[in-house]
Formats: structure tokens, C-alpha cells, sequence
């Protein structure tokens, strides 16, 4: 019984790392894109293009 316990932790602790690894991928896509607009405004800027 203390086999199956264990094991139902694991299982769940690496499902929750999962979850979290695909979540601070998708931020960091997010991220990417405001960086590559700030990045697009400010050489629209530069040019005297605001």
C-alpha cells in the first residue's frame, strides 16, 4: 500500500513539472513577441518614423 502511495506522488510531482516546463515555455514566446515589437517601434523611432 505504501508502494502505491509513493509512486502516485511521483507521478503527480513529474505531471506538475511538466505542466510548469510547458508554461514558462509559452511566457517565454510571450515575451519573445513584446521584445520583437518593442525592438520593430523602436528602429520606426530611430527613423523619425513615430
Amino acid at each position: 500500500m505504501l508502494r502505491k502511495g509513493t509512486w502516485s506522488v511521483m507521478v503527480l510531482a513529474c505531471m506538475v513539472a511538466l505542466v510548469g516546463c510547458n508554461t514558462i515555455a509559452g511566457m517565454g514566446k510571450d515575451v519573445q513577441k513584446v521584445g520583437e515589437k518593442v525592438e520593430e517601434k523602436a528602429q520606426d523611432c530611430k527613423d523619425a518614423k513615430c
